[in-house]
C-alpha cells in the first residue's frame, strides 16, 4: 500500500460495510479501507476483478453471488473487470479437486464464453464494466515469459494448497500444467492492475497468488474478497447443476419463483443476504418480524418476486405469484406447455417421459409411488395405468405441468 494515509470518512465506512455484506473473508481489511479512502479523496475508481472460466454455458443463482457483490461495488462508483478465462480454461482449474481436470478445447470455450457476459450483464452495469479475455496477455507471454513467471513462485508454496497436498500425500498424480493455473490467474491481476479480486471460498489460494505476484512485479498488491458458496435447494450441498439443486437464471419465471418458494425458512435468510439488493437493515427488520410471529412465507414471496423481476420483469413476477397461489389451491397454471403424442393407449410412465415431465420411466414410477402425479387433478396411484386417447392436464410434483393430447 501507499505510505500516504487518507481520511476515513463516513462514506468510506459505508463503502466498507457494503463490501463486507455477506462476505466470507476480506484480506487485508486495513488495506482495502485505505484503498477506499484514497479512491474517495482522488475521485479515481478502484479496479475490481472477477475471473470466470467458461466451463459451462449457463449461469445459475450460485454464480450470481459474486456478480451481485460486483454490482454493489459498481454502484459505489468503481470499475468492474469481467474476465473470461479462455486461456486458463485450457489448463483446467484444479481447485477443490482430487484428480486432474481435463482441459476444455478452444471450441468448447468459445461456445460457452459467448453467452457468459450476456447473462452476467443482466446484473452488472455495462457502463462501468471492462470485459477482457486472459488470452490477450497469456498468449503473448510465450515460452520465455512463462519460464520467467514460473521462477517467481516455488513448488513448496504450491504444495501449501490443500488439494495439492492431499493428492501428493495420497499418491494421486498432479500434472505439472496444474501448477500453471494459479500462476496464470495471478498473472491476470498483474496484467489488469487490479485493486480487489473476488472469488468463492474455494478460490482463496489462487487469489493470494495474484497478490504475491503483484508484489513481485512492483505493483501495489490487490485485496481479496471471498464469498460463500450458495447452498442449493436441498439445503445441504452447494448449488450445482450436477446435483440438480440449482435455479438457472434463464429458467421460466414460474419455475424460478416456485423453486425460491421451496427453500427452507432458515435458508431463506442466507438467500436474502447473498442474492437480494434490499438493505440489510430491511432484512434484519423482517427477521425480527418473523421471530415475533409474521409468516415467513410473506418474506419468501418478496425474495422470489425480486429475483424473478431481476431476470424477467415485474409483470412476470406478479404473474408467477398469481400462478403459484393458484397451484397451491390445486389449480393448473394458464401457460403450461402443450404437445401432441401418438401411441395410445400409452403407459403412464412412458407418457410422463415422452412429455418431458420426468427424465426417465424409473423417475416416473418413483413420483407415482409418492403420489406426486396427477391427471386432470386426480392423483395417479397405479403404475400400470394405460392412458387412452384424449387431452389431459398432467402434473408431476408441484411445478411440472403439461397439457397433452394423446392420439392412437
Amino acid at each position: 500500500m501507499s505510505t500516504k494515509s487518507y481520511p476515513v470518512t463516513p462514506r468510506v465506512l459505508e463503502a466498507m460495510e457494503v463490501t463486507k455484506r455477506g462476505c466470507e473473508e476480506l484480506l487485508v481489511e486495513a488495506d482495502w479501507l485505505q484503498k477506499l479512502a484514497r479512491s474517495e479523496a482522488t475521485q479515481k475508481p478502484l479496479r475490481i476483478k472477477l475471473g470466470l472460466d467458461p466451463t459451462a454455458p449457463d449461469i445459475h443463482l450460485g454464480h450470481t453471488v459474486v456478480l451481485n457483490k460486483l454490482r454493489q461495488l459498481q454502484d459505489l462508483g468503481h470499475t468492474v473487470i469481467f474476465l473470461i478465462g479462455d486461456f486458463t480454461s485450457m489448463i483446467g482449474d484444479p481447485s477443490g479437486r482430487n484428480s486432474t481436470r481435463p482441459p476444455l478445447t478452444p471450441e468448447e470455450i468459445a461456445v460457452n464464453a459467448k453467452t457468459y457476459y450476456q447473462q452476467a450483464s443482466i446484473i452488472l452495469d455495462p457502463s462501468k464494466t471492462e470485459v477482457h479475455h486472459n488470452s490477450e496477455w497469456c498468449d503473448a507471454l510465450g515460452a520465455r515469459g512463462m519460464i520467467t513467471l514460473a521462477a517467481k513462485y516455488t513448488v513448496a508454496r504450491m504444495l501449501e494448497r490443500d488439494d495439492f497436498t492431499k493428492r501428493y500425500r495420497g499418491g494421486m498424480p498432479i500434472s505439472v500444467h496444474e501448477f500453471l493455473y494459479p500462476l496464470m490467474q495471478g498473472y491476470d491481476s498483474v496484467a489488469l492492475q487490479s485493486d480487489l479480486e473476488l472469488g468463492g471460498t474455494d478460490q482463496k489460494f489462487n487469489l493470494l497468488v495474484g497478490r504475491e505476484l503483484q508484489k513481485e512485479y512492483g505493483q501495489e498488491p490487490q485485496c481479496i474478497l471471498t464469498m460463500p458458496l450458495l447452498v442449493g435447494l436441498d439445503g445441504v450441498e452447494k448449488m450445482s447443476k450436477s446435483k440438480a439443486n440449482y435455479i438457472g437464471i434463464n429458467e421460466p419465471a414460474n419455475e424460478m419463483f416456485g423453486k425460491v418458494m421451496s427453500i427452507s425458512d432458515e435458508l431463506m435468510w442466507s438467500y436474502f443476504t447473498l442474492l437480494s439488493f434490499r438493505p440489510m437493515a430491511e432484512i434484519d427488520l423482517m427477521k425480527q418480524e418473523v421471530a415475533a410471529g409474521r409468516n415467513p412465507r410473506d418474506c419468501k414471496v418478496l425474495l422470489g418476486q425480486e429475483i424473478v423481476e431481476r431476470f424477467h420483469s415485474q409483470t412476470a413476477a406478479e404473474k408467477a405469484l398469481e400462478d403459484f397461489n393458484h397451484r397451491a389451491k390445486g389449480g393448473i397454471p394458464d401457460d403450461i406447455p402443450e404437445l401432441e403424442l401418438t401411441g395410445a393407449p400409452l403407459g403412464i410412465a412412458a407418457l410422463l417421459k415422452a412429455a418431458n415431465l420426468v427424465p426417465s420411466t424409473s423417475e416416473a414410477n418413483r413420483n407415482i409411488e409418492q403420489h406426486g402425479v396427477r391427471i386432470d387433478g386426480a392423483v395417479v396411484s397405479d403404475k400400470a395405468l394405460k392412458v387412452e386417447p384424449g387431452t389431459y392436464a398432467i402434473q408431476v410434483g408441484k411445478r411440472r405441468f403439461a397439457k397433452v393430447t394423446l392420439k392412437r
